[in-house]
């Protein structure tokens, strides 16, 4: 399931309410949840308006948690004479 219509059930809001609460529209939160990328204003506004329903949501709820940087530093054999 998708983490903005999960977040959606466990408010227990339409796509409708949701988007009034979130300053969006109704096909906004539709595409949302078909895997747009939720813009950081808006995931802003989504953790308000759960807020002030009662429910705690936080960025990882929104987003996923972060993937751990991979190492990007040259080996010796990548590093070319000078």
């Amino acid at each position: 399931m998708n983490r903005i219509k999960s977040i959606r059930d466990r408010l227990q809001v339409t796509q409708t309410e949701l988007a009034a609460g979130i300053g969006r529209s109704q096909g906004n939160v539709a595409f949302y949840e078909k895997g747009q990328t939720v813009p950081p204003d808006v995931a802003k506004s989504l953790i308000v308006f759960a807020r002030e329903r009662g429910h705690e949501v936080t960025y990882t709820d929104i987003y996923g948690p972060a993937e751990a940087p991979t190492d990007t530093k040259p080996t010796e054999q990548g590093v070319a004479n000078a």
